[in-house]
Formats: structure tokens, sequence, C-alpha cells
């Protein structure tokens, strides 16, 4: 049964992208590939980044580039489960949309037995600095050990 509520959730990820992207999301897309992300010097956000996007089989999405910036800053994965969790997390950290609130509200009704994690992930984004806010596609040369301490300065990232 938690194979079926995860792919409603996946599915329901991949529907309202489209929406979110084209209705609601206003900012200039960032027109940069993996491969030009992978040619950042290895030890660069940008390079990360890239790693990040080839690991998954994914490209940037024009307008939610930052989204894949968070995966790299904190370190979560892009299964349904870590995409809820980092939600709550960037909720802690002070960010507010219609989209995150709807993944948080559909996503804690769907896999509630991820609760505890879901908690933890917010407590991690209010005790870190805000980050949610950062341009992402300012700092893709900026080394990726320095940013994250930066970030979650009394956590282990």
């Amino acid at each position: 049964m938690k194979k079926q509520r995860k792919q409603l959730i996946a599915w329901l990820f991949k529907v309202t992208q489209h929406i979110y992207t084209t209705y609601f999301k206003t900012n200039q897309p960032w027109g940069i590939k993996k491969e030009q992300l992978l040619e950042y010097s290895p030890k660069t956000f940008g390079h990360h980044l890239g790693l990040f996007l080839d690991s998954n089989g994914f490209e940037l999405i024009p307008k939610v580039e930052r989204h894949d910036a968070y995966h790299v800053m904190t370190g979560y994965n892009s299964n349904e489960e870590d995409e809820i969790a980092l939600q709550y997390l960037c909720f802690g950290n002070g960010k507010r949309s219609i989209y995150l609130f709807g993944v948080i509200a559909i996503g804690s009704i769907i896999l509630p037995e991820y609760w505890k994690y879901y908690l933890k992930s917010y407590r991690i984004g209010k005790s870190a600095n805000t980050f949610y806010n950062l341009d992402y596609k300012g700092l893709l040369n900026t080394s990726i050990s320095n940013l994250r301490g930066s970030i979650f300065i009394n956590l282990n990232y």
C-alpha cells in the first residue's frame, strides 16, 4: 500500500510541477544545462548541482532551479518522503509558497508514517541560517563546503 501512496505522490509532483512553473513562477530561467554545471571545479556548488542532476537523470527545470539547489545544499534525495521533508525544512527556514503548503498538507496526509522525519526536517530548517532565498545561480562557483558551513553552522553537513 505504501508503494501506491508513493506513486500517487510522484504523479502529483509531475502534474503540479508544470502548472506551478507555467502559471505561478515569474522569475527568469537560469539558462544553464547540466553539462555546463559539471564543468565547474569539483569542489564548487555548481559542480555538485551538476552531479546531483546527473546521478538522478535530471535536467534543471526552468524557473525552479532553486529547488534542486536545496537538494544539493541539504543532502536530501529526490524520493517522495525526502521531497516532502525538504518542503518542511524550507518551511522551517522561512519559505512560504502555495506549492510548499500543498506539498506539506497532501504529503503529510498520504505519507503520515514519516511524520517524525518531517518534524526533524522542520527543526533543521529552523536552526539553519536563512538559505531558501539565496541567489544560487550567483553561487555556482562557490565552495560547496563553505556554503553549507555558513548555512548549517550547528549541524554536520
